[in-house]
């Protein structure tokens, strides 16, 4: 099983593949994570957006992600539908994930991400929980594969009880409301020096929050050069 901190040979694709900066530093803006090219990319390329929508279940990463890949026309990837089955099984039990149940969902994402920016696609958005800096930072990885990749984090804050009333009412997802509190045992809430992360108030009706993340991320866009 892959461990977060353990070295992988020959340039495979896993979390710790690529040397990861010390936490201030990694934690950066997405305008910063392109200061310097790499494998031959120069500055001044066209920039691709990866927006990760993250929270607790029940936050509605999915409702505000397929607004934002909508709005902007960009693909969009549902991150729920790429655990493994036996993540699966476990949250069905109730049983919480532990970090190296995580690890290959978590590059799988990244992965699945880089992929259709490399087919074309201008930005992608990815609904995720990213519940720990460092699962923010297998994410972040990203950047460093590609340059003209910019990672953002939409973070959608929202109470436990509120959450737990959400989930309870849901119908055919995995995800049982026990869930909720494993998750927020968990949280680790975007740090300060986390500046590539928005965070929205989802305590808001979904229309509200829908509209805040839009007009946020429009306002991120507006200031790209």
């Amino acid at each position: 099983m892959l461990s977060y901190d353990s070295a992988i040979p020959n340039g495979q694709d896993k979390a710790a593949s690529v040397p990861l900066p010390p936490a201030g530093a990694r934690s950066m803006s997405s305008s910063a994570s392109a200061a310097a090219p790499v494998n031959g990319q120069a500055r001044g390329q066209r920039q691709h957006h990866l927006w990760l929508v993250t929270g607790p279940a029940g936050c509605g990463k999915t409702t505000v992600a397929e607004h934002l890949a909508n709005a902007l026309d960009i693909p969009y990837i549902e991150g729920d539908l790429y655990h493994p089955q036996a993540n699966i099984d476990k949250m069905s039990a109730g049983i919480p994930l532990t970090d190296s149940d995580r690890w290959d969902w978590l590059t799988e994402l990244r992965k699945q991400s880089n992929s259709r920016i490399n087919n074309g696609a201008d930005g992608v958005v990815v609904a995720c929980s990213a519940l720990k800096l460092k699962y923010r930072d297998v994410i972040r990885v990203a950047a460093y594969y590609d340059r003209t990749i910019l990672i953002h984090f939409i973070f959608l804050h929202a109470s436990q009880e509120l959450l737990l009333q959400r989930v309870a009412e849901r119908k055919g997802h995995y995800m049982g409301a026990n869930m909720v509190k494993s998750q927020f045992d968990i949280l680790e809430r975007p740090r300060e020096d986390e500046i590539d992360v928005i965070t929205i108030d989802a305590s808001q009706g979904a229309e509200e929050v829908k509209d805040d993340a839009l007009a946020k991320v429009n306002a991120v866009l507006a200031a790209d050069p």
